[in-house]
């Protein structure tokens, strides 16, 4: 039973762990990255405003925004660090994505001259608020000397986190007039909606397309993360798979517990047998022994593992102060705790798949218990 309770308590934990990862990975990902993002085949979108409209117009829509995405390098006394350089719009790319909210130092108030630098790359730059970087494009003017890149000083507005390394320390914002500037296009990159339900996002992309002329496509935030989120996938199904061994491994306790249970029980059987209990009487007493240290193993976890998986912060806490370690460094990890989220749809699996191997595993000693012979029994007891 013991076997079995821990089995189910680590699947539910665990589990939780892991969706309560992922849904912190998307949040993180949803303050950068817009739902859907619609562009055109031919490289950019010279006027997208009749898109924005027609995006807007799909139930399901919140809000869009036009963006310019391209790479450069940004310059600072610290040193020369690549970077992923972003316009937007401020007034409408905050509807789309969390630029408030990740915002640490300054404002998000973009004009110009002003630059949004991402938390890590201000730290390797040497760079806070108020400083001035300049940002170098690859594309420039042709000369007979060859192309000289273009490059433009701005002023640091603002200094955002998002929680990811990747985007804190290679993303820059800057405004979409100053964007098209630097680079020197007259179309955007393309177009960022938010959705209301990022799960309906790719049906919304869809109708988004058919208001649209030919030569548009969309890609929706699972698109433009599917390694990611396949290998969180790929990963919860190993982990369950693997835990579920515990449980596996507790069934057979079971058997050996019944067997042994047969063995001692032996004359009692027979005398059942012999005063006319029959095959399928016996059948059923050990099944529902064997089943009910299943199922009380099972709803044990069950409890342990709700319990736990709802006051883990707690636990870890605990463990951390009584050891004097630190199980997640912030600064390794980016975030301040484990969180945890429990699927109800997960619980039903576990704690079914539970039930029905311990089922299975009293089978084999129920029957060989229903096999015993009285007569024989008897004679030798």
């Amino acid at each position: 039973m013991v076997g079995i309770a821990i089995g189910v308590m680590a699947l539910i934990v665990v589990l939780s762990v892991m969706n309560g990862f992922e849904d912190d990975i998307k949040t993180k990902l949803m303050g950068t990255q817009s739902h859907i993002v619609i562009s055109h085949y031919k490289g950019g979108i010279s006027d997208p405003t009749p898109v924005m409209n027609a995006a807007r117009n799909i139930s399901g829509v919140v809000a869009a925004t036009p963006f310019i995405l391209s790479q450069g390098l940004v310059s600072s006394p610290g040193g020369i660090s690549g970077a992923v350089i972003r316009g937007i719009d401020p007034d409408s790319a905050s509807k789309v994505i969390r630029l408030r909210e990740i915002i640490t130092h300054g404002t998000s108030t973009l004009d110009d001259s002003g630059v949004l630098v991402g938390s890590e790359l201000a730290s390797m730059s040497g760079v806070i608020v108020g400083d001035a970087v300049t940002l170098i494009s690859p594309s420039g003017t042709i000369t007979p000397l060859g192309m000289i890149p273009t490059s433009r000083t701005f002023i640091v507005r603002g200094i955002f986190s998002t929680g990811m390394y990747e985007f804190d320390s290679n993303m820059v914002y800057i405004s979409l007039p100053a964007a098209k500037k630097m680079f020197m296009m007259e179309t955007v990159s393309g177009v960022e909606v938010k959705v209301d339900d990022i799960y309906q996002a790719e049906s919304i992309a869809q109708k988004i397309l058919a208001s649209l002329d030919e030569g548009y496509w969309a890609k929706t935030w699972k698109d433009m993360n599917k390694s990611l989120f396949s290998a969180l996938k790929l990963e919860k199904t190993i982990m369950f798979i693997i835990l579920l061994f515990i449980i596996l491994v507790a069934a057979f306790s079971i058997i050996s517990t019944i067997i042994m249970m047969v063995m001692e029980k032996r004359k009692e059987i027979a005398i059942l047998k012999s005063m006319g209990a029959s095959t399928e009487q016996i059948l059923k007493i050990f099944i529902t022994v064997g089943m009910a240290i299943g199922i009380s193993g099972t709803l044990a976890g069950l409890v342990l593992g709700l319990l736990l998986a709802q006051n883990l912060n707690a636990v870890v806490a605990a463990i951390e102060f009584i050891f004097r370690i630190q199980v997640m460094p912030q600064d390794v990890y980016y975030i301040t705790g484990l969180p945890t989220k429990v699927n109800a749809v997960e619980v039903v699996c576990i704690v079914t798949a539970s039930i029905l191997l311990c089922f299975f595993a009293t089978i084999y000693p129920a029957r060989q218990a229903a096999r015993q012979d009285p007569v024989e029994v008897i004679r030798y007891e």
